[in-house]
């Protein structure tokens, strides 16, 4: 691309550590799942199968196979986790998984609320059976943590076996870290960035205007989630600064005058 246009920010190659995507799958058929993928492979890198979609989706091994052919990992909803964990099933969540042969793992508590050492307990003997990705934060806009909960359940979570830790935002993104009209919630972000490393956080970021933000404050390569799969072009375009958004970002400071 730079033998095209200079001041593209370089992004790294898959798999990569940071700079990486989560897209959300809410329910897409499989021809949907071609589609996607058709584009978007080569920008992707997690496809989570939001929430509990992967019980009643039909065909869904079958998008499973499409995304693992593509160079894409597929992982299941953190809440799909936490409905087998209420039940008491935890040893059935784990046949799930090797049933559909899905190696890595989110490891949740924004739904069903339990004592965090469980959590912890839950993502050590996780990270022995494969990879674990596990989402700090509440879905209930009345649970409120502050920026030192924030920091203190990611290092621990991080200690007890994930790669890395998702902060919370729904696929709605008016939760978790950002207010209720979608704003940033810059008191918890400012928190976390200053005592967590940057590239073991995915932001959850559904909205272009929190996507933008990031991109600004963080760089071309910061994790971001919850990326609709239509918006994964888009998304990139704001990484390299070919969208309006961060149109100026990469440039030398001679160009934006």
């Amino acid at each position: 691309m730079k033998n095209v246009l200079p001041f593209i920010p370089e992004r790294p190659v898959k798999p990569r550590n940071s700079g990486i995507t989560m897209v959300m799958d809410k329910g897409l058929s499989i021809r949907e799942a071609e589609d996607f993928m058709s584009v978007g492979s080569e920008y992707t890198d997690f496809v989570k199968l939001g929430f509990g979609t992967s019980l009643i989706t039909p065909g869904f091994e079958k998008k499973i196979a499409i995304y693992k052919k593509a160079g894409v990992i597929p992982y299941f909803g953190g809440t799909l986790f936490e409905a087998f964990i209420i039940r008491d099933m935890f040893a059935g969540f784990v046949k799930f998984l090797d049933k559909y042969e899905i190696e890595l793992v989110e490891v949740s508590d924004g739904s069903y609320d339990f004592e965090h050492n469980r959590k912890l307990e839950y993502i050590s003997i996780l990270a022995e059976r494969g990879t674990v990705i596990s989402e700090v934060g509440s879905k209930k806009k009345d649970v409120i943590y502050t920026p030192e909960e924030w920091v203190a359940m990611m290092k621990s979570e991080l200690n007890a076996g994930s790669v890395k830790v998702i902060a919370e935002a729904r696929e709605s993104g008016t939760t978790g870290i950002y207010n209720e009209d979608g704003s940033i919630n810059n008191k918890i972000i400012s928190g976390i960035a200053e005592h967590v490393k940057l590239e073991n956080v995915i932001w959850e970021a559904p909205l272009k205007s929190q996507q933008a933000w990031f991109i600004k404050h963080f760089g071309a390569n910061v994790n971001l989630g919850n990326i609709a799969p239509h918006e994964i072009i888009p998304l990139e375009t704001l990484r390299l600064g070919l969208r309006g958004d961060t149109f100026f970002q990469f440039l030398p400071d001679n160009l934006k005058q």
